[in-house]
């Protein structure tokens, strides 16, 4: 550790430049594994907040809760308790005169039931009346207002904003909360027809004509995009894992070529070969770690600068995971010179 403190010391605009490439390449890794879980919460942070385990939905719906819809008679064969919750669910572009129209989800549900009663509203309260709804947040953001009365798919009637709620979206689209006879009307069903679905809390294993249940990892792994986007990121943040463990090791490995007379006068002088690869080592560890502590600052910066339109999220074990894969590409890149370190003859390095 001393022998390389002193190196660093002494050639800090050279460290200085490895430093800032791996911090560049940390930061990325952490902006796009940001980004990435940021984008799949987008996706499920609904389906989270009403803690769903299961999805009953039409066998013929190919789990899309759009497409999905369910009759009087086929809730008549399944035992609902308080913890399942009957919803009817709507693509709809929501617009107010002047302001630019949203696509949004529209939610139909009962007074009674959980996902009614659980709204985390931040602002306004919750619908009361047919012609109520409440919206996620980033209505609000978007310019939009409580008592602001907005049409649904170019609707007749019109449905005023009563309060903004908090994580509410699904599809990477934000939820209007509303009840299910203004979905009938949306959506101009046929009679019979009650629903879209049914979100339970518990692991339900019904199973009818027309009906099925499918546990929540099932049904967000067939929501439109979700596995493609998640692989997609996946296989960018292995690749950059990947290029700072080649950055690491390249760099070490020109350093320790250049550095090979003063090695051998080291190892002429009586210095283990363990002291150099260790050297090494905590070298390339050093530099690592100050480049994460330098990526961890900027990215919260970054997290806190950016507009809340763009959906960048963390959670404690994408740091840990990062600083944990930085640290043992570092590691690794540490190791490769040392067979190097090992075959030094000091009489030949010296030029005797």
């Amino acid at each position: 550790m001393f022998l390389a403190l002193k190196e660093i010391k002494h050639e800090k605009m050279r460290y200085g430049l490895i430093v800032f490439m791996i911090f560049l390449i940390a930061y990325m890794i952490l902006a796009t594994w940001g980004l990435a879980y940021g984008l799949a919460r987008e996706n499920t942070v609904a389906l989270e907040g009403w803690q769903t385990k299961s999805v009953v939905l039409n066998k013929n719906a190919n789990l899309f809760m759009n497409s999905s819809i369910l009759t009087k008679d086929d809730l008549k064969k399944i035992d609902l308790t308080d913890k399942e919750a009957v919803v009817g669910e709507l693509q709809v572009v929501a617009k107010k005169k002047g302001k630019t129209g949203i696509n949004a989800q529209y939610m139909g549900v009962k007074k009674g039931e959980f996902i009614y009663k659980d709204q985390d509203v931040i602002a306004g309260r919750r619908a009361k009346s047919k012609y109520e709804v409440t919206a996620d947040s980033s209505f609000k953001d978007k310019g939009y207002k409580l008592g602001d009365k907005v049409t649904l798919n170019g609707s007749d009637h019109k449905y005023t904003i009563v309060g903004f709620v908090k994580d509410a979206k699904i599809n990477i689209e934000p939820i209007m909360y509303g009840f299910l006879p203004a979905w009938k009307e949306l959506k101009n069903v046929a009679p019979g027809i009650e629903a879209s679905g049914i979100i339970s809390q518990r692991k339900l294993s019904v199973k009818g004509k027309n009906f099925k249940a499918y546990g929540i990892k099932e049904f967000t792994q067939k929501l439109p995009g979700h596995s493609e986007q998640n692989l997609t990121f996946e296989l960018m943040i292995a690749f950059m894992f990947i290029i700072s463990l080649a950055i690491v090791a390249v760099f070490l490995y020109i350093l320790t070529i250049q550095k090979l007379p003063n090695y051998a006068v080291l190892r002429a002088q009586g210095v283990p070969a363990k002291t150099l690869i260790w050297a090494t080592v905590s070298q390339s560890l050093l530099l690592v770690t100050s480049a994460l502590v330098l990526a961890l600052l900027a990215i919260w910066g970054t997290a806190a600068a950016i507009p809340a339109s763009v959906p960048m999220a963390f959670t404690p074990g994408i740091f840990l995971a990062t600083i944990g894969g930085m640290l043992v590409m570092a590691l690794l890149g540490g190791l490769n010179p040392v067979r190097t370190i090992l075959k030094i003859d000091p009489v030949q390095a010296i030029g005797g």
